[in-house]
């Protein structure tokens, strides 16, 4: 039900793309804006994963490099039965993570150094494992497929405030421009709420599941959601549409967020830890494998699993 869903989500898309171009460009606009959307669907299936990573400067992490978040990815994919995806770190302070790639074979998961550094060692398996239930759900490719339509759609409907079409008498065709200038961006990203609203409430009972610790990640989205909205993001500031792939929203009001409310989240995890047996009243004791002792830190509190050591 799930993928029918996604199927009509992205022919509504398509469709919006279409009667855009039709808007400014007739049936010659219609049959471009068709081939496109075909076009970019081809080309984001293949390559979601590289655009995504790009469009971050993400580096690629291994367990020489990184020991302590590539090995607890590693146990995260193994306790969901997943292949081990790529592993990446991204040199930014706004806290965030997300995954990408089209299916669980060519999946990668990144994280910024600032959630690394500012949550736990638990905190960090939650939000990783939310991540991976994201690949495990097969979330990864339609969201990136729907952000870049809907980012074309803009773009598109943005040409219309230039590129109107007008009769002999110079007077603009006002129904066609208010639907390429308001109408048709509203709607998708209508569309691209739906999708990664619901999608968001699945990730986070399967990382719950995989993690087996559902407060610590209601803990890190607590710890999370308010800094992320508060640091420059300058990816999500460039490309909208990218907000969709975080954990959490960047920058962008309740009304326009893809995510649902953070409190909502935290609210369905506890029902999440309630259902499994989990004690509703403190966190419980993590559900992985100790990790060995730690050097001497630093005055500066840090987190565990800060790539830079700081």
């Amino acid at each position: 039900m799930s993928g029918f869903k996604t199927t009509l989500l992205l022919a509504a898309l398509t469709a919006l793309f279409m009667a855009l171009g039709y808007t400014l460009g007739g049936s010659g606009g219609a049959i471009i804006a068709l081939l496109a959307a075909a076009g970019m669907n081809l080309f984001t299936f293949w390559n979601a994963d590289k655009i995504v990573l790009r469009m971050h400067d993400a580096r690629e992490v291994d367990a020489q490099s990184a020991p302590e978040f590539y090995g607890l990815v590693r146990e995260l994919a193994q306790r969901a039965g997943l292949p081990m995806p790529r592993v990446y770190i991204i040199e930014q302070q706004a806290p965030n993570a997300f995954a990408t790639g089209r299916n669980p074979d060519n999946a990668a998961v990144a994280a910024t150094t600032g959630l690394l550094s500012m949550l736990s060692r638990d905190e960090v398996a939650g939000v990783m494992a939310h991540e991976l239930g994201h690949v495990k759900n097969r979330d990864t490719l339609i969201m990136t497929m729907v952000a870049t339509i809907a980012g074309a759609i803009s773009m598109l409907a943005n040409f219309g405030l230039f590129f109107r079409g007008g009769d002999r008498e110079g007077h603009g065709n006002m129904i066609a421009s208010l639907m390429a200038v308001i109408v048709a961006p509203f709607a998708a990203m209508i569309v691209q709420m739906a999708i990664s609203r619901t999608r968001e409430y699945g990730a986070d009972r399967a990382g719950a599941e995989i993690s087996g610790n559902p407060h610590a990640l209601a803990s890190a989205l607590a710890k999370i959601s308010g800094r992320a909205e508060m640091i420059p993001n300058p990816v999500a500031e460039r490309n909208p549409a990218a907000a969709q792939l975080y954990i959490v929203p960047t920058h962008v009001s309740e009304l326009f967020s893809t995510h649902p409310a953070t409190e909502k989240r935290i609210a369905a995890l506890q029902d999440i830890a309630a259902d499994m047996g989990a004690i509703a009243a403190a966190p419980r004791a993590s559900a992985l494998s100790p990790v060995a002792p730690l050097p001497p830190q630093p005055p500066r509190r840090r987190s565990a699993l800060d790539p830079n050591g700081r």
